[in-house]
């Protein structure tokens, strides 16, 4: 029986320190396993973000924290100014970090995907640098600079110097990355301090200006007669075209072949007569007042006779127009009896247009200090400066007219823009003033309920939804009283993706990115 209870305790003490032994190799593994995480992650640095603006690029780069001796991942966007669309593919980009004078270079000749770029760098001094990016695409140079960029020795005197307090707010922000801002129509800018005086909103009549319509009257009466039965109203005409024939080849009075035929015959005689007495006067046959006579009565049959040949035929009245231009409107119908000085068609070449603006008289103070316009068209909403259309301000009315009791201010452009004649349009007069406002465009602005509000930038990923009050607006800038200063960038094209944005889900300043 004590043999019996000796083996069970024997058996017991080994379960005991098998248990023991894999405890301790099971800690020693985890403590193991913790020190490689710890190690790893004192090397796992922080990410920093740049934003430059160079005359050409807008540079959004996110890179490691610099260790002097340690790889540092540099992931770069490049955006072009002009249109605010990714860097082309073909582009070759070297990145050179300059640190005490000592340079490290790295060339890429295409992008990791475009206008995207993934330099790798290895500082091998410590000390506040400048890192460059020289760009060549296109046969053309450019060249963008981070200014101040920190190198560390080591890993402790980075933490030393790290600042949270740097790190950009995400507070009322959403995050729109450049892969997103690149498929749309986006763009950022600086809101402008300038002088911003009071703009008088009005619509405007769009005319033909002075010359630059003419209307065709007939010469003389008879049946119209189209010469081709294309000419409709929108239709191009040419200079000297022929449009129309007055005929009266029918009629008993004003006949134009009988007309014709008379002048030519009066022309004959008369210039027969003329040349006759010319030869007589050298043997002094006919004096010199018959000769006179006759070469008078001649030149005037002669007139009258190419002045009807010219615009008459056998026919009748040939009607053509006397300038290149458009058929504004057509007064008559073919076969239509008319009388001399009727008018039968009129031509505008659409160049040059008046418009004559309406303004009520509470405004009529502000009349004399108008110098130029802001127009916007109704029909596409498109908005052009007076400079923009070549315009200039004519004048303005100094008195009422009867049945509207609204002054007229005259503006003439030229019609780069495709406006019609007939049609109307909105104009915003601008006066000069000395008074200084921060004013953005119109496009960059959002309304709900009310309330007006921006995106601005804290980083060209992040755009903070920011409420701002309003004053006047001249159709292309609005005046903010209040909530943005002239130093802060915001979304200028594209400010209603941001906010659809906004609303898709949670903030991830990476998301979308090629890492």
């Amino acid at each position: 029986m004590k043999l019996k209870y000796l083996w069970v305790a024997t058996i017991a003490f080994l379960l005991f320190s098998c248990h023991q032994n894999s405890t301790h190799n099971g800690e020693a593994e985890h403590d193991h396993e913790h020190e490689a995480e710890a190690t790893e992650s004192e090397h796992e640095h922080e990410k920093i973000q740049f934003t430059v603006y160079s005359n050409d690029f807008e540079l959004f780069a996110e890179a490691d924290a610099m260790v002097s001796g340690e790889h540092t991942d540099v992931l770069a966007h490049f955006t072009s100014l002009a249109d605010f669309k990714p860097l082309e593919e073909s582009a070759k980009i070297t990145a050179r970090l300059i640190v005490n004078g000592k340079t490290i270079t790295e060339t890429l000749n295409e992008p990791l995907q475009k206008g995207i770029y993934s330099f790798e760098l290895k500082p091998t001094t410590t000390g506040e640098g400048k890192l460059y990016f020289d760009i060549e695409t296109k046969g053309q140079q450019f060249e963008v600079v981070i200014p101040d960029v920190d190198v560390f020795a080591n890993d402790e005197e980075l933490h030393s110097h790290h600042d949270h307090g740097d790190e950009p707010s995400a507070i009322n922000a959403t995050v729109f990355t450049k892969e997103q801002s690149w498929k749309i129509d986006f763009a950022t800018a600086m809101p402008l301090e300038q002088e911003f005086g009071p703009a008088i909103k009005t619509v405007a009549k769009i005319e033909p200006a002075r010359g630059e319509e003419e209307i065709i009257a007939a010469k003389a009466s008879g049946l119209v007669l189209f010469s081709n039965n294309n000419l409709v109203e929108g239709k191009h005409v040419a200079k000297g075209e022929k449009l129309f024939t007055i005929s009266s080849s029918e009629m008993a009075e004003n006949n134009f072949a009988v007309q014709l035929a008379e002048a030519k015959s009066n022309y004959d005689t008369n210039k027969a007569n003329y040349e006759r007495k010319s030869e007589l006067i050298k043997d002094r046959l006919v004096s010199e007042q018959e000769l006179l006579n006759a070469k008078n009565t001649y030149e005037t049959s002669k007139a009258v006779y190419e002045n009807l040949s010219k615009n008459f035929n056998e026919s009748g009245q040939m009607v053509k127009s006397k300038m290149n231009g458009f058929v504004k409107q057509i007064f008559v119908s073919n076969g239509q009896y008319v009388a001399a000085g009727q008018p039968l068609v009129s031509i505008t070449q659409n160049n040059k247009l008046l418009l004559t603006a309406q303004v009520q008289q509470k405004y009529l103070s502000y009349l004399p200090s108008i110098n130029t316009a802001n127009i916007t068209t109704m029909h596409d909403n498109k908005s052009y400066t007076l400079e923009a259309l070549n315009g200039k301000i004519l004048s303005y009315g100094k008195s009422a007219s009867d049945n509207s009791y609204l002054f007229p201010v005259n503006l003439e452009i030229e019609n780069h823009a495709d406006f019609a004649p007939g049609t109307f349009v909105e104009v915003f007069l601008k006066t000069m003033t000395n008074s200084k406002a921060v004013t953005v465009p119109n496009s960059a602005l959002l309304e709900e309920q009310g309330i007006y509000y921006v995106f601005v930038q804290v980083t060209p990923e992040m755009f903070e939804k920011r409420e701002v009050k309003i004053g006047g607006t001249d159709g292309l800038l609005t005046e903010i009283t209040s909530g943005l200063s002239a130093d802060e960038r915001i979304v200028t094209q594209g400010a209603m993706q941001v906010k659809l944005a906004k609303s898709t889900g949670a903030l991830d300043p990476h998301a979308g990115h090629v890492h």
